[in-house]
């Protein structure tokens, strides 16, 4: 009798940890499936911050005194802001920001803004500039060579595109300089806009981010110049506000 009772106490054992196995796997997998759900919210939501936080640099940055000129506002045929550029690495002098970039519309890029793509910004030279600063960068592409390279999805400053320090006050009103591709303007934390190098940074396009904003795998090319895609809400405000900021492109 008591043989038997044993047994049956090792069957009802057995059962509790099966139990038990099976509730740790479904936990498990409920956790897994919570997570699954999640990124892509979370995703979207670290794109969403990148569009507005552009948004609020270029509204620093133009229709203001001591801001980027207008005439080099109007003048360009596209814009990449990065927001808040930090040193990455202690001691390794690297620096990586995300941004976006938008261009004007038209076979000669002078209309209206286009939707803007993700774009990403890594180089060497930044660690020593910025300290443990985050640093506002406005990059306005002049040139046609400039936008074609910037729309290729992938750009390195001084072999691919000539880029210099953007001029301001007088040097700024006749400002025509055929070799400069790209104009940089930065600004650090509490500071004004003022001509900024980012010596040989490297730009390319964020694929998983524009995935993430258009539901669906597009690059810079198909976003920009063959305009693919409609302007998302997120990103509404920073291309109204260029609109209105400069609606034509300057000869």
């Amino acid at each position: 009798m008591c043989q038997f009772a044993a047994l049956g106490e090792l069957g009802s054992i057995r059962n509790h940890y099966a139990r038990k196995d099976v509730d740790v796997k479904t936990k498990l997998a409920l956790t897994v499936l919570c997570i699954a759900v999640a990124l892509p919210t979370f995703a979207q939501n670290k794109v969403d911050k990148r569009l507005s936080e552009s948004t609020e640099v270029l509204k620093g940055s133009i229709n203001k005194p001591d801001a980027i000129p207008q005439n080099i506002v109007d003048k360009a045929a596209c814009v990449l802001v990065f927001p808040s550029v930090k040193k990455v690495g202690v001691g390794l002098g690297v620096s990586y920001g995300r941004g976006v970039l938008t261009c004007r519309k038209g076979a000669k890029m002078g209309g209206a803004w286009s939707a803007p793509a993700m774009y990403a910004l890594d180089t060497g030279s930044l660690g020593v500039q910025l300290g443990g600063s985050s640093t506002d960068y406005v990059m306005l592409v002049m040139s046609q060579k400039g936008a074609d390279k910037v729309l290729s999805g992938k750009l390195k400053l001084g072999s691919d595109a000539s880029a210099v320090a953007g001029p301001s006050g007088a040097r700024a009103t006749g400002f025509n300089d055929p070799n400069a591709d790209i104009v940089i303007y930065s600004r650090a934390q509490g500071g004004l806009f003022a001509g900024a190098s980012l010596g040989t940074a490297s730009m390319k396009g964020d694929d998983d981010a524009n995935k993430e904003l258009y539901g669906k795998s597009v690059d810079v090319q198909q976003i920009v110049r063959d305009g693919a895609v409609d302007v998302p809400p997120p990103a509404k405000p920073l291309i109204t506000l260029l609109d209105k900021a400069s609606p034509k492109r300057a000869s």
